[in-house]
């Protein structure tokens, strides 16, 4: 139930952030560029020993500059998991580069990002009588694969596994509905 409220108060968020959204931006060159914005939820795998996998939600936002080429950045973070007798979360803020290839005749598409980003773990948890607290922020190479359906011009789904190598290498899953203006 947790994690269905935290995809529903998230694509909520996103469809009142597009409210008076307009059309594709069209420039006197011929290109098309198409910004979006959206949500996103899945789950985090982080690579520490003893530690549940953080549900994760975020937000995105881009800009398609063609059917093809565009950039993107997104922000991702977790709740508490366990860890040890503890609890552990997550964030991620990253800017990419995306390319799209179209299938033809119909809405489905593939896309690519490879960028930056910042990875920041944060656990706390006791050990006999201590309390410890660790935490890691890096910042490193990060990419992702995914598929998705534009429903109409205007709005669309993806899902789509990325990967940050940093201090703590996290993989991420996800899906996540995206309106574009």
């Amino acid at each position: 139930m947790k994690i269905l409220q935290k995809t529903l108060i998230t694509l909520a968020a996103g469809s009142l952030l597009s409210m008076g959204a307009q059309a594709a931006t069209s420039y006197s060159n011929g290109y098309t560029g198409q910004p979006y914005i959206g949500a996103k939820v899945g789950q985090f795998d982080l690579d520490i020993d003893n530690a549940d996998d953080p549900t994760a939600y975020g937000v995105y936002g881009g800009y398609n500059f063609d059917s093809t080429f565009g950039v993107e950045a997104e922000y991702v973070g977790s709740d508490d998991a366990d860890y040890r007798n503890g609890d552990l979360d997550a964030k991620t803020y990253g800017a990419y580069g995306t390319a799209r290839y179209q299938f033809p005749n119909t809405g489905l598409y593939a896309k690519g990002k490879l960028g930056v980003a910042k990875t920041e773990v944060e656990g706390d948890y006791t050990n006999g009588l201590v309390k410890v607290s660790n935490s890691s922020s890096d910042t490193g190479i990060a990419g992702g694969v995914g598929l998705g359906y534009s429903v109409n011009p205007n709005f669309g789904v993806e899902a789509e596994y990325s990967m940050m190598d940093s201090d703590v290498d996290a993989k991420l899953l996800t899906v996540g509905a995206q309106l574009k203006f």
